[in-house]
């Protein structure tokens, strides 16, 4: 869907101001319908979300002080009963108060009447790609758990598509599956996705990393023991390929396997028998196994690390995991993703802010999905604010130097030294690197005007709400 094509909803009690929005929306290209208080504008939302043929209404841009259901009521009712719209709010009362209630309840922007055009279509344009990235994520999320029974797996990058089809094709069969991909790409999420959607998903799945147990102990783990095995083996002990009896296995880092335990799984796979360490009773078991490898199978085999026999017997489909470098496209969707899923669990409300957006984008991911992830649940955790800002992202996905010796300082003039760029330049995304400078331009103006906000937001050639956003965006506090 065209991000023109999304509708834009203008509440406002007054006729005139909401016709003359939706004309200037109008000369750019959206489609834009009015309402003149909020249980006008909810009736239209409902009716919007009913119909098929038209496009559902993405945007709602709405006055605060409206007759029998002001604009507060109405952000409530969007937040409950219309999560994929993007509020944006205007006021002729522009008080702080209200705007920090504002952006809590979901409001994209918070503009001061008379409303400069430049800054409204600015933020309807943020609004429209907020509200394409949401329709996306949750449309995703549908055909995910219609197709693959869990909503775990996002990305709407061409080469997840491809992985998409295959556990879609394999899913149904007793084939033995390997997936191949970087750490953190996701690979057990796959591995759960296949048994979820075969006729196996009510018997148990059952997980075993090679990696994760010494080597000593990997056989027994498999296969369990008998009592009196080796030093230690007080009991008789089921191993995994028991506990997985009738359901699926999936193996981890099979490329960290021993050449013994690559013996005995190789008869595994093909007789579906094994006996336990110690043990001379043969067990049957009924199985499908899927493996994952971190490396190359095929350069292990060359090398003689790997049996080349094991190789083709668990090479039967190959799912390709790709990293996140390389569908950097995908990284908003998943951020969001991460970002609800933990404010669901610390019961909080953050948003990314554009800055701490490009920060992901920019970043290379070494530890692919399982880095972004951690990343996003230590914003959540650590920031201060409702708005999730770059100096809330670790460190190493900023580029952020810590210590004074790489800060940028103003002195009480408010001209800047940046003691980085003395010290030589590392590599920083541009609207990371600024972030700072602005902040003290900010505050040495802010201190030189006795926080006079009219003159500040004057002398730095900037409106008033602008200069409240920044205040808050750079937690900036009046000394008291």
């Amino acid at each position: 869907m065209s991000p023109k094509n999304t509708r834009i909803l203008i509440v406002d009690d007054d006729p005139i101001v909401a016709d003359s929005l939706a004309d200037l929306l109008a000369e750019d290209g959206y489609t834009a319908c009015t309402a003149h208080d909020g249980r006008e504008a909810l009736e239209l939302l409902d009716q919007a979300a009913q119909k098929n043929g038209d496009p559902s209404i993405g945007i709602v841009i709405t006055d605060m002080h409206m007759p029998r259901f002001d604009g507060m009521e109405l952000l409530r009712s969007i937040r409950k009963q219309h999560p994929a719209v993007v509020p944006i709010v205007i006021t002729g009362f522009g008080k702080i108060e209200s705007a920090v209630e504002a952006v809590k309840l979901g409001a994209a922007d918070y503009l001061t009447k008379p409303v400069v055009d430049d800054e409204l279509q600015l933020a309807v344009s943020k609004a429209v790609n907020q509200h394409t990235l949401l329709a996306e994520n949750a449309t995703l999320k549908q055909e995910l758990t219609q197709r693959y029974g869990m909503g775990s797996l996002v990305g709407s990058d061409y080469r997840m598509q491809k992985v998409y089809d295959l556990i879609e094709a394999v899913a149904e069969s007793k084939t033995t599956v390997l997936i191949g991909g970087e750490s953190g790409t996701g690979k057990s999420m796959v591995a759960r996705a296949i048994h979820t959607m075969s006729p196996r998903k009510a018997e148990p799945f059952v997980t075993f990393s090679c990696g994760a147990i010494p080597e000593t102990l990997l056989e027994s783990e498999l296969f369990g023991h008998v009592k009196g095995a080796f030093t230690g083996a007080d009991a008789d002990k089921p191993g995994k390929c028991l506990a997985a009896d009738g359901g699926t296995l999936f193996i981890d880092e099979i490329n960290s396997a021993t050449p013994a335990l690559q013996l005995k799984l190789l008869r595994v796979l093909q007789e579906k028998a094994f006996e336990p360490v110690g043990g001379a009773k043969t067990v049957q078991v009924d199985i499908r196994f899927v493996l994952a490898t971190n490396q190359p199978l095929q350069e292990l085999v060359e090398t003689g690390v790997f049996r080349e026999d094991l190789y083709y017997r668990i090479n039967v489909v190959n799912i390709p995991l790709p990293s996140l470098s390389e569908r950097v496209g995908d990284i908003p969707m998943l951020a969001e993703h991460f970002l609800k899923k933990y404010c669901d669990e610390m019961k909080r409300e953050r948003r990314l802010s554009d800055a701490a957006m490009d920060a992901l984008r920019s970043h290379v991911w070494p530890g692919n999905v399982r880095e972004l992830e951690n990343a996003i649940e230590r914003a959540v955790v650590l920031s201060r604010g409702m708005v999730i800002e770059p100096e809330d992202l670790p460190e190493q996905v900023t580029g952020a130097q810590p210590g004074p010796g790489g800060h940028t300082h103003a002195d009480a003039s408010g001209r800047l030294h940046c003691r980085a760029l003395d010290q030589g330049w590392t590599p920083t995304p541009l609207a990371v690197a600024l972030l700072e400078p602005e902040r003290q331009i900010l505050l040495a103006a802010l201190e030189a005007n006795g926080w006079n906000r009219q003159e500040t937001a004057r002398q730095l050639d900037i409106n008033r709400t602008t200069l409240y956003k920044k205040i808050k965006q750079h937690h900036l506090d009046e000394p008291s």
